[in-house]
């Protein structure tokens, strides 16, 4: 399965956002962009580096590669009302995005690691495709087997309970289990996206 092998760090960096929590503290160190032009980077930003920067932004906190990311761009403007929201919203409905909404990960890529590893099922069905969709009505539990390892008998410690779950999301974390019990709303999507930006990069 195609992913980006990049430093998630220096792409935190490149961004001026931390897409990883461990790249929280690198920021703090070193906030500006990688490279030897930062200067004159900063000082000739144009509009199309803005779109470029916040489209690139959105893709790597997601964890697509450009032909994903551009699939879905398609699809949501084909779909009635705001193109950007539909894009975050599907986002959003992703497995691997799901299983780390519901904190049984600390980041999007270690969520994306336990599902492509076969670690749960879906509907009664094991799953290790991270890009599935959820809707209402669906059940995300850990597979029996799983619940023997060692990353999810230690899961208070790896991945603390979240103080504030989606409420789309049901989730027992006693017995492994999520519920998915309505969608999810822009309001749900990191508010430092800006989805007009993506929009306006893609309408070119």
């Amino acid at each position: 399965m195609a992913r980006s092998l990049q430093s998630v760090v220096k792409m935190s960096r490149r961004e001026g956002y931390a897409l990883h929590p461990k790249a929280h503290k690198a920021l703090l160190k070193r906030p500006s962009p990688p490279g030897q032009q930062q200067r004159n980077m900063r000082a000739k930003t144009s509009q199309y580096s803005l779109q470029l920067r916040e489209k690139q932004k959105a893709k790597r906190m997601y964890g697509l590669l450009e032909k994903q990311f551009s699939n879905m761009m398609k699809e949501a403007s084909k779909m009635q009302g705001q193109a950007g929201e539909h894009l975050l919203v599907n986002l959003e409905k992703r497995l691997d995005n799901t299983v780390y909404r519901a904190g049984y990960a600390p980041s999007r890529q270690a969520a994306r690691q336990l599902v492509s590893h076969g670690h749960f099922t879906l509907n009664g069905k094991r799953v290790d495709i991270p890009s599935i969709r959820v809707k209402i009505g669906d059940e995300i539990i850990l597979r029996t087997k799983s619940q023997s390892n060692e990353y999810f008998k230690k899961l208070d410690d790896v991945s603390p309970a979240p103080s504030i779950i989606p409420d789309w999301l049901s989730v027992n974390r006693k017995k492994f289990d999520i519920k998915i019990v309505g969608l999810p709303v822009r309001d749900d999507v990191e508010p430092d996206i800006n989805e007009q930006l993506i929009v306006e990069y893609y309408s070119r």
